[in-house]
This record gives structure tokens, C-alpha cells and sequence, in this order.
């Protein structure tokens, strides 16, 4: 801590020295430091750059005399509470003494100076100054004390909320993962059943087909549980690719809802649809995900016998699709997290449609990247949801229509398929014989060029994970022999991010489709691929 200063102020230099040498008898023994001014204006200076216990001040000196002196220092905010003694030669009278306390004196002292007053009076100050900055010191510290404490105790809340938080993700993920385990046993535990139904000896036709469409039926669901979690992994990395075009909106709800029908999802719910015309600018795999998933949702949460609105209508260039359900309702506290990753409220329901809880999170996402924007509302538990997207719309298009190849016997493209999984690589060559195509195929990368080489088909399917050489290299190389850059070339791949498909597009490639293909979607690639001249993506 500083040590308190003393300003003595005197226009006579012997008088000055005096005092001077005075106080510093006493400085060592009393902890201040004294410091001299020869006028008026020496001793402003000196209070600019310093503070100080107590000023002795000379009442006449040239210039500015010791009233103005003191009235100039008692101006300032920061020297208005310095004591100022008046040491003068002359005996002040009342009105001196009222101007002088007036200018803030708080005494006088007159010369020639009795040593003993001046040490009285000048260690009061010293001791009033010294505590002064003892208790500045304590309140500084006192004050950074309870900064520390806030802080302390703000970083001490926010670990705790972020340790919530972990824990309630932590939460979330393992039900994740147990519900994930559930969804695919299901699937699985009946494909393996109507597999081992179909080796038995005696199975009657009818349960022989009956088998088969279950093993269909369940691998798409199994094929849809990936898709889900690949889409779950691109929209928290935000690698989602869409493929966006003029769509006919109404047609693609329409035909949503048929499906729903079809299957028997809708039988057991009163339902109403009112879709007007609309038109975005959408990519359709992705919109009718968003429909569904709401769709999805709806039933899940409404006990059988409940109703279900669909409402599509266009207002000032935006679309509003709406999605009520008469179902379970979403508490208050669960309404502002229903469109977050890993959270899925608690259904009063059988859950026997199933789910992995991330369809909502999906939605939100891709509603954004077109654009738009989805909201969920409900009066609470009980009283039913509604879930309302918005997006842009655009002018109704005159669809263009892709000529299909004509497929009879005569015509059909030679086709060679390059995959190492071999029991993949059988059945899709068996399943492509059985519509007429000749097909060759081809373990790995080296011997996939080698057959294309000699044999020239007409389009050729390659998977990206080949050993040896993989796929990138199989179509560069094919591209890059005259003998084979004129095959069509569709990749066949489990990589489905927008990285993969531009690198699949950069080797070479015609089409991009991502694993589990189905045969109709299959055959309707290979259409495409042989009647477009341009390269196009699918996914």
C-alpha cells in the first residue's frame, strides 16, 4: 500500500525548507512521504498526479493566493475531500476564518508554526488517510471477493445444468439404442421365421407365398430403419443433398395417402383430407418423407377410432400443410423440444407401429433446407396435436415426362454387375435373369473391367466397396478405355452422403443408388440411365 503524502504549499522558499524538513522529522516514524509546491499552480499540478492526506496551504502567495488555491482543488471530484490547514502570518479575523472554511479549510495554523500543534493535527489526517485506504483496500477486495463468488457460483449452475443436460442426452440415447435393438429384432425375428417356414418340407403354396411377402415387407421396413439413421447422421452433420425440382405437391400427398390406405394403416381412423392445388420447388423423396413422418406421428400417438385432418391450402405464394390428430396430446413442458434429436414423448399406446423417435428431428430439418419452416401446437395432454408446415410455392409446371425404353425380350440391355458380397451379387443377377436381362457378373474390381472388356454390355453396376481396386477406380478406368467408356455406369453403394455422390459423379458415373435397392426401383434406373444421355443422380 502507498504511503499517505503530505502537500505542503509555500510561495517563500526559507519557509518552504522549513516546514518541509519539519514534517520529515516525523515521516519515517508516522509512514507518509511530504512533497513541496512553490505556488498556487505547482500545487494544482501536484493534486492532478497524486492524492493526498492533508494540504498545508500559505494564505498569501503572488498570484493565486491560498483561497483561490483551495477552491480550485475542492472543484475537482476526485481532491474535493482533501483536508486543507491555512498557515498564514497573520492573525485571521472572522470574516478571514468564514472565507477561509468557505473555501474548505478545516483549520489554521499560524507562524511561526509550534511543532507540537503540527504534529497533533497532521497524524490526525495521516491516521484518518490510512484508514480511509485500509477500508478502500477491504471494500476492493470484498467487492472482487463476491465477483469470484458470483462467477464461482454461475460456472458451479452452469455445470450443473450442463451435467443435466448430458445425463438427459445420456437418457435419451440409451433408449435410443434399446428401442433401436427392439426395432430390429421385430423385423428381423420375422424374416428369419418365414425363411426357415419356406425350407420346411410340405409348406402348402399359398404359405409359401404369403412367407415371401413378409420377408419383402420386413426388409423394406429394415431398409427404412437405415434410412432413418443415415438421414438421422446427415441432418446432425448437415450433409442432407436434396434434389429439387418442380413438384406437383397435391399429387404427391394424394398418392402418399393411397399408400396409407392401401396398407391398411388408415383403416381404423376416421380421416379427412382437404389438399388444394400446389406446387413447390421440392425434392419429392424428401417431401413425402416429411408427409409421412407427420402422418407416422399422428397415428402413433391416436388410439384407433380417432380422427385425423389433413389440410393443404395456398395463401399469398406459401403453402400451409396442417397434420390434427385427436390423439394423446403433448404436454407444455415436452411442446418446445418435440422437433429435438433423441427426444420422443411417452405414448398412452400399443407401439406396435414402431419408430426410432427421430422422425420429428428429420422433419424440422428438411422443411428448413427447403425453406420452410414446421411448427407443433396442442391444448396438453389428451386434447390432440397439430403439427403445421409452411413452404413456398411456385406456378403450376407442365411435368415433362421421361421416355421409358421399350423393354421386350429382343431388347433388353446386356447388363454386368461388379460386387464382392456374394450372396448380394446372386440374388440381384437371378433377380434381373428372371425379368429377361442377360447379366455377367463380376467378384471385384479387377476382374469387373476385365469382363466389361470383352463382353461391352450395355450398363454395368458397380458397388464403391470393392476389393482390390474399388468402385471410383473401376469407372475411371472403364472411362477411360475406348473399348468401355460408352457403358452406362450406375453405382450400387451403401455410401449415400452428398460427398459420396458427387465423388460417384466425378469417377464417372451415370446414376448414384444407394443399398437396399428393390427390383422396381431397379429396373426403373436402368430404364432411365440407357434413355438420358446426360449424367443424372438418384439416391
Amino acid at each position: 500500500m502507498d504511503k499517505p503524502k503530505i502537500l505542503v504549499v509555500n510561495d517563500d522558499a526559507n519557509s518552504l525548507f522549513a516546514l518541509t524538513n519539519l514534517l520529515g522529522q516525523w515521516a519515517a516514524q508516522e509512514g507518509y512521504e511530504v512533497v513541496a509546491a512553490r505556488s498556487g499552480e505547482d500545487a494544482l499540478r501536484e493534486v492532478l498526479m497524486h492524492d493526498f492526506a492533508v494540504i498545508l496551504l500559505d494564505v498569501n502567495m503572488p498570484g493565486m493566493d491560498g483561497f483561490e488555491t483551495a477552491e480550485a482543488i475542492h472543484q475537482r471530484p476526485r481532491s474535493a475531500d482533501i483536508p486543507i490547514i491555512f498557515i498564514t502570518a497573520f492573525v485571521a479575523d472572522e470574516l478571514d476564518r468564514l472565507k477561509a472554511y468557505q473555501r474548505g479549510a478545516v483549520d489554521f495554523l499560524f507562524t511561526p508554526v509550534i511543532p507540537q500543534m503540527l504534529y497533533a493535527k497532521i497524524s490526525v489526517f495521516v491516521a484518518l488517510a490510512t484508514k480511509n485506504e485500509e477500508l478502500r483496500r477491504q471494500a476492493r477486495q470484498l467487492s472482487q471477493r463476491t465477483t469470484d463468488l458470483i462467477a464461482s457460483n454461475q460456472r458451479l449452475l452452469r455445470e450443473i445444468e450442463e451435467r443435466k443436460t448430458a445425463e438427459r442426452a445420456s437418457h435419451a440415447k440409451d433408449e435410443f439404442l434399446a428401442m433401436l435393438g427392439h426395432e430390429l429384432r421385430n423385423p428381423l425375428s420375422a424374416i428369419s421365421s418365414a425363411a426357415s417356414l419356406i425350407g420346411l418340407p410340405g409348406v402348402p403354396a399359398d404359405s409359401v407365398g404369403h412367407a415371401k411377402k413378409i420377408i419383402q415387407r420386413q426388409s423394406r421396413h429394415l431398409g427404412r430403419i437405415v434410412d432413418d439413421l443415415l438421414d438421422l447422421s446427415r441432418a446432425m452433420s448437415g450433409k442432407i443433398l436434396l434434389n429439387r425440382a418442380p413438384l406437383d405437391l397435391a399429387a404427391l400427398l394424394n398418392t402418399a395417402l393411397e399408400t396409407f390406405h392401401a396398407t391398411g394403416r388408415l383403416a381404423d381412423y376416421d380421416l379427412r383430407a382437404d389438399i388444394a392445388p400446389c406446387w413447390v420447388h421440392g425434392d419429392a423423396t424428401r417431401l413425402e418423407q416429411v408427409f409421412c413422418n407427420l402422418l407416422d406421428n399422428a397415428l402413433k400417438y391416436t388410439a384407433p377410432g380417432g380422427r385425423i385432418e389433413v389440410i393443404c391450402d395456398v395463401d399469398d405464394d406459401e403453402l400451409t400443410l396442417s397434420i390434427h390428430d385427436s390423439g394423446v396430446g403433448i404436454p407444455a413442458e415436452l411442446l418446445p423440444q418435440v422437433f429435438d434429436v433423441f427426444v420422443q414423448g411417452t405414448s398412452t399406446l400399443d407401439r406396435a407401429q414402431g419408430g426410432l423417435g427421430i422422425g420429428l428431428a428429420l422433419v424440422r430439418r428438411l422443411v428448413e433446407l427447403h425453406g420452410g419452416t414446421v411448427l407443433a401446437d396442442s391444448a396438453g395432454p389428451g386434447e390432440g396435436s397439430t403439427f403445421t408446415v409452411h413452404l413456398p410455392c411456385i406456378e403450376h409446371v407442365n411435368e415433362s415426362k421421361v421416355p421409358l425404353m421399350e423393354t421386350s425380350e429382343q431388347s433388353k440391355p446386356a447388363v454386368l454387375l461388379v460386387e464382392d458380397n456374394d450372396d448380394g451379387r446372386e440374388m440381384m443377377a437371378m433377380m434381373l435373369s428372371c425379368y429377361g436381362y442377360p447379366v455377367q457378373h463380376a467378384a471385384d474390381g479387377f476382374q469387373g473391367l476385365a469382363t466389361a472388356a470383352a463382353a461391352r454390355p450395355d450398363i454395368a453396376l458397380v458397388d464403391i466397396g470393392l476389393p482390390g481396386i474399388d468402385g471410383y477406380e473401376v469407372a475411371r478406368r472403364m472411362r477411360a478405355n475406348p473399348d468401355t467408356h460408352h457403358i452406362k455406369l450406375i453405382a450400387l453403394t451403401g455410401y449415400g452422403l452428398a460427398d459420396d455422390q458427387r465423388r460417384v459423379m466425378d469417377a464417372g458415373f451415370d446414376m448414384h443408388l444407394v443399398k437396399p435397392v428393390d427390383v422396381d426401383q431397379l429396373l426403373r434406373a436402368i430404364t432411365e440411365c440407357l434413355a438420358s444421355s446426360p449424367a443424372a443422380v438418384r439416391t
